[in-house]
């Protein structure tokens, strides 16, 4: 099976030896993504929501690339620094979402987050 590396300057470039997502088939497979601003290179952790929303426009715009959208996804890993920050992110995150296409997602805490971020966000989508 082929695989498409999928890149585009409106999403951070990654800060490690990967890419923004990988096409195989009909699976889209993309990378976390942290509140890297793409155009300036800097962080917004400011607050939780800022940071959250930061995070779903860079996934936002490695979908477009791939020509899909938040309604083709069907499933995301949600990696916290504090569980106590799920509730704010998790209401940022559902605003991308509705009830009848939200995909299976898991949140879990971990020690550090890659530029010591407070989340970051992995998807899975389907393109076909």
């Amino acid at each position: 099976m082929a695989q498409t590396i999928i890149k585009t300057n409106k999403a951070p470039a990654p800060i490690g030896p990967y890419n923004q997502a990988i096409r195989a088939g009909n699976m889209l497979f993309v990378s976390g993504q942290i509140a890297i601003n793409p155009e300036s290179g800097q962080l917004e952790t400011d607050n939780i929501e800022g940071e959250t929303h930061r995070v779903m426009q860079n996934l936002k715009a490695i979908l477009e690339e791939a020509g899909a959208g938040f309604e083709n996804v069907v499933k995301t890993s949600i990696f916290l620094s504090d569980m106590n920050n799920f509730a704010a992110v998790n209401a940022v995150y559902g605003s991308y979402f509705n009830d009848e296409q939200a995909p299976a997602r898991e949140t879990v805490e971990v020690s550090v987050l890659p530029k010591s971020v407070n989340v970051e966000i992995s998807a899975v989508v389907f393109l076909g």
